[in-house]
């Protein structure tokens, strides 16, 4: 959705609302540890679309109890926002943070051959010459034996 300056404050101004209303007005504990990541809300303010992020194991359960409390949720949020239009709630799980985590946990752990020079094909420079002066001492030592 294309967004200019007043779309981006309706924007935050709802997900600053609808965060407000699960921390202190919604009593779900399906709904503890559930983040408001974004909210789009179209142009006519009849619609709203409301990205959350939570633990990856809880997807389904927390999708579960938004739909349950998505009546309430949106009667508190309408006289919350005092829009002249309640908008329809669509909320959707954000996998965006747990892509995120796994991406920093791979990055922590470094293959030990990331040190290794390499030559322009990609092959280890080092262990290249180091072969060679191995395999040339142990034929020296097999012609005196």
């Amino acid at each position: 959705m294309k967004q200019n300056r007043n779309s981006r404050r309706v924007n935050e101004q709802a997900r600053e609302k609808l965060a407000n209303i699960l921390l202190f007005e919604i009593s779900d504990p399906e709904l503890s540890l559930v983040t408001i990541t974004g909210v789009e809300v179209s142009v006519d303010k009849s619609f709203m679309r409301a990205y959350v992020a939570c633990d990856a194991d809880r997807y389904d359960e927390v999708g579960a109890a938004l739909a349950r409390a998505r009546g309430r949720i949106r009667s508190l949020l309408g006289r919350s926002l005092g829009w002249r239009v309640t908008p329809e709630l669509d909320f959707r799980i954000d996998p965006s943070t747990d892509e995120a985590e796994r991406i920093a946990r791979a990055l922590e752990v470094v293959p030990p051959t990331i040190g290794v020079e390499k030559d322009e094909f990609g092959y280890p420079v080092q262990a290249d010459v180091a072969d060679d002066a191995d395999e040339g001492d142990g034929d020296v030592a097999e012609d005196e034996a």
